[in-house]
């Protein structure tokens, strides 16, 4: 080896070879990350109660930091993860609405999800305070 690599012509070789492999490798791994992007860990559809955060939380900070602003399509979830995106869908009408966790809670027994006051207008569930839902994870 020590011979070879004494001439010219072979380290050129040799080092385009190893530059060939090395190109391959970073070619395959970054191919598989981009065959199977990663989301994260799977969430089972979630089925129970939905309510609405009140007025007085207007500017409260959340669990997160974020402010609370009744106005944005946020909402508290006792368990998943700031950020996550899920779908809320009214069991007994169909309305849905997209919203992303920010806070904890509810606290309520038999409630999975608390919503701003915007997402809950869209389900339109703000005369009954609560309503049926079911929570599927978007991304």
């Amino acid at each position: 080896m020590d011979n070879m690599l004494q001439c010219p012509r072979a380290r050129h070789r040799l080092s385009r070879l190893v530059l060939a492999g090395l190109t391959a490798c970073l070619l395959a791994a970054s191919t598989n990350v981009m065959a199977h992007p990663s989301s994260g860990p799977r969430i089972e559809p979630q089925k129970g109660v939905a309510s609405f955060y009140g007025d007085r939380f207007q500017g409260r900070p959340t669990a997160s930091g974020e402010p609370f602003n009744a106005q944005a399509l946020t909402a508290a979830h006792p368990t998943l993860p700031f950020g996550t995106r899920v779908l809320v869908t009214r069991r007994d009408n169909g309305r849905e609405v997209e919203v992303r966790i920010n806070d904890r809670g509810p606290y309520a027994k038999g409630r999975v999800i608390d919503l701003s006051k915007r997402a809950a207008k869209a389900l339109g569930m703000i005369s009954q305070g609560t309503a049926p839902v079911v929570i599927t994870a978007v991304r």
